[in-house]
């Protein structure tokens, strides 16, 4: 076959007027003539192959194999067509051991390695389109993984190439570049690292394209949107973009929402603050006013049923029963309340827990926490079903007799030495006194006991309602203008109120931990 062609090319040559008598220049004209030819073939495949089949594949019900046998992956098939017939020609061209014919051996053999590897890498990045078709494969990172097996290929390619145009075996370059690995490995640090990572990321599904990732330390709370071998692409929900290399999301922690969006609940995990000093027990017209509302009616008939029963069965009168007895509070009744109204008014998902719980309580109150998920997970959805629950549970509260605590603000610091001014904590504990018989006479009694102020003195009077937390003098006392004489509680406040002049202190009105009103008298100067 070769002595074959090797005739035609020199009748060619001889037709074309060339003969070995040009100084060798015959043989680069031959060399011209096989280009030519093969670029005519390589024309020829494309119009004929490509053509037709992709005629074949237009007929076809099936959706992949027109990715498969797209128009790049038949041209780079006829390109290693070409490349082949043109490393078998070409050799015949030059003289046996002539150094022309060794270089364009070489020559011809890495273009025939390299049209594999074009081959090779428009059909991963073809079988990779037809993968992220799939729906398994929906989420995966596609793109990790392509590059991963294109930078396989080329590796591979890189140093068969190199072999070939040095005339060495690939084993003898491997060795050789066993010797430059932390070299190597300092170069490719990064895509290396990104590649394992990658791995691992696939191989636990611990990301996938589409999912929420919060990444804190490095400003990234948002949608991924890919994932390749060198970065993870993350859009922000401001609609900024973080890149992040795979190996920080393997190294350092992230979180990852997946698990929510699947499970169809979102959590709401929200306290508001009652202030304790609100809290006591029912009485009868409180429960009264609670069994209007429907969702607690029944509740609070079968609470008083099951503590009649009890104090019944244990011989506590009905007087007893502050102290010695059960006794419903109007906090159980509005926790009892809060239950009801989010398993019957508010889209939550049942299948998931559902609470209503007290936490520690705290110098800002007793937090009354809401504790339940959504049956949507989407973010506006999710908003806006939880600002509609505590929308409701702040105007409710007032009517279980509770208060929300919130510190005084400046309209309320204002408000103090308004004439008329009633803090509510007074008037809840005079509410209080009169429905507790006996659990309000020990916070009566301080107030009961003052003596009546010393006539001919000149009385230091309470600016506003409060408890007596201390008092600083005694009867006899000289005292300048501003000196402390005692400390009164109002509005969470501590107040110390001042002499007015200098004078001695005739007599103490007041006792540590007594109630008082706005005006009452608290201590007489002399």
């Amino acid at each position: 076959m070769r002595n074959l062609l090797k005739h035609w090319t020199d009748l060619l040559l001889g037709w074309l007027g060339v003969t070995s008598d040009t100084g060798g220049w015959d043989r680069w004209i031959a060399f011209l003539l096989v280009l030519l030819f093969v670029v005519l073939f390589d024309f020829a495949c494309r119009l004929v192959i490509v053509r037709g089949v992709r005629r074949l594949v237009a007929r076809t019900r099936a959706v992949w194999d027109d990715t498969l046998f797209s128009v790049r992956v038949l041209r780079c098939a006829c390109h290693i067509l070409s490349a082949v017939l043109l490393a078998v020609v070409l050799p015949i061209v030059f003289e046996e051991r002539s150094g022309a014919r060794v270089v364009v051996m070489r020559l011809m053999q890495s273009y025939v390695v390299i049209s594999v590897f074009r081959f090779i890498d428009a059909l991963l990045y073809a079988a990779f389109r037809i993968a992220a078709s799939r729906p398994a494969w929906q989420n995966k990172p596609i793109k990790g993984l392509r590059q991963t097996a294109q930078g396989i290929a080329l590796l591979v390619c890189t140093i068969l190439v190199v072999s070939i145009l040095i005339g060495k075996s690939p084993a003898i370059l491997l060795t050789g570049l066993g010797a430059s690995a932390a070299i190597v490995m300092l170069i490719f640090r990064d895509s290396i690292l990104g590649f394992v990572s990658g791995i691992q990321l696939s191989a636990n599904d611990m990301l996938q394209v589409g999912d929420w990732i919060s990444v804190p330390k490095y400003g990234a709370d948002g949608t991924v949107e890919e994932v390749s071998l060198t970065t993870v692409k993350i859009r922000n929900w401001d609609n900024t973009i973080v890149m992040l290399p795979p190996y920080l999301l393997t190294s350092d922690s992230f979180q990852n929402w997946r698990g929510m969006q699947l499970s169809g609940g979102r959590r709401v995990m929200r306290s508001v603050s009652i202030d304790m000093t609100s809290v006591r027990f029912c009485t009868p017209e409180m429960l009264a006013r609670y069994r209007e509302i429907d969702l607690v009616r029944e509740y609070i008939d079968e609470t008083e049923r099951r503590i009649e029963a009890y104090n019944a069965a244990h011989g506590i009168g009905p007087g007893e029963r502050r102290i010695n007895g059960l006794h419903q509070t109007n906090l159980g009744v509005f926790r009892a309340y809060l239950v009801r109204y989010l398993r019957q008014e508010v889209p939550v998902n049942r299948s998931m827990t559902l609470m209503v719980r007290q936490m520690q309580p705290t110098e800002t109150g007793l937090p009354m926490q809401l504790y339940f998920f959504t049956d949507t997970v989407v973010w506006e959805d999710y908003e806006g079903i939880q600002s509609d629950v505590f929308d409701h549970v702040l105007a409710v509260i007032p009517a279980f007799d509770l208060r929300v605590f919130q510190n005084p603000s400046g309209n309320d610091v204002a408000a103090l030495g308004r004439p008329g001014f009633a803090a509510p904590a007074a008037a809840g504990t005079a509410a209080d006194a009169a429905g507790k018989g006996q659990a309000a006479a020990p916070a009566a009694a301080p107030k009961a006991a003052a003596a009546a102020p010393v006539a001919g003195g000149e009385p230091v009077k309470a600016p506003m309602p409060g408890n007596i937390l201390d008092v600083k003098v005694k009867v006899g006392d000289t005292v300048k203008a501003g000196t402390v004489l005692c400390v009164l509680e109002a509005m969470k406040m501590e107040n110390e109120i001042p002499a007015p002049k200098d004078g001695k202190v005739a007599q103490v009105v007041v006792t540590k931990g007594a109630t008082v009103g706005a005006g009452d008298t608290l201590v007489v100067l002399a």
